[in-house]
């Protein structure tokens, strides 16, 4: 359960009990996927609960629903402390927070005025879990980008996501990597991808995969740190080749990856760069 029974979220301008949340089945997020969302994370500092980047979070927010043509009432400043209310009023600190803008009633494929917000958090480990990855080239490819926009965290973009993670456990693997529509390495399901290779990291550029806030991270302390990030496009006959390699997401933090198509990367985790920039990442989002 993401919830109790004293829970509350915020839904259109009131704090409700989680329980008592509703919406309108005939709403066009709920049959035709048409809303935009966001992760976050919050965690225990020294001087107290931060939210890792929350305005940025809160900006790329309003990007998603701007492409998704829905008007967003609320402001960044006005987002981010209504998340921080909302950790106060449900007493927590390391958490994970999902904003989603989601809409009303209309069964046409034609933007409403209808629109809602609403915010919820709760206690949630690392999404992709502590143990290094067995990762498997997905049969799913990521959208064209000339299909949708692709770097809009919307919801119906998802089901790519649900359809490629089930097909890799099926399989006995923990996770899928995603080519684009020209057999590039894209990302995972739900984070970005990087491998590292001679003392360089690479990843793919923007354009087919989603601009991860983590990633972006991981781009500033790996110059912190003198680390060489290079976007390229790359084939995945070139990650088999890989010393290391690791995914970036708000949910899945710096997730160590030990295998690709059961091949398997030649050094240690521990004596990787990804593990060095995990703990840098971890440091830096304790502290405020």
């Amino acid at each position: 359960m993401y919830y109790n029974k004293e829970s509350q979220i915020f839904l259109d301008g009131e704090w409700i009990k989680a329980q008592d949340g509703k919406t309108n089945l005939y709403s066009q997020t709920l049959h035709y996927g048409a809303g935009v969302f966001e992760g976050i994370r919050s965690y225990k500092t020294n001087k107290g609960t931060s939210i890792f980047k929350a305005k940025e979070h809160f900006e790329r927010l309003h990007y998603s629903a701007e492409k998704m043509h829905i008007k967003l009432n609320y402001s960044v400043e006005e987002l981010i402390d209504l998340s921080y209310e909302l950790l106060e009023r449900n007493n927590l600190e390391d958490a994970y927070i999902r904003p989603l803008v989601y809409l009303g009633e209309n069964m046409s494929l034609q933007p409403t005025e209808d629109v809602h917000v609403m915010l919820c958090a709760w206690d949630w480990g690392r999404y992709l879990g502590d143990t290094q990855l067995k990762l498997m080239t997905s049969s799913f490819q990521r959208p064209n980008p000339k299909s949708c926009f692709v770097e809009a965290k919307v919801s119906g973009h998802y089901t790519n996501s649900i359809l490629s993670t089930t097909e890799a456990k099926q399989k006995g693997f923990d996770e899928a990597l995603l080519l684009d529509m020209n057999e590039n390495v894209a990302e995972g399901p739900g984070a970005n991808f990087f491998y590292e290779k001679e003392g360089k990291l690479y990843t793919a550029p923007l354009g087919n995969i989603l601009s991860g806030i983590t990633r972006q991270t991981i781009f500033e302390l790996a110059e912190e740190l003198g680390f060489e990030v290079v976007e390229k496009f790359f084939k995945v006959e070139e990650v088999y080749q890989a010393d290391g390699a690791f995914f970036t997401g708000t949910a899945a933090e710096v997730a160590a990856i030990g295998s690709l198509d059961n091949h398997s990367f030649i050094l240690p985790w521990e004596k990787t760069i990804g593990y060095k920039l995990a703990s840098a990442y971890q440091k830096c989002v304790h502290t405020k």
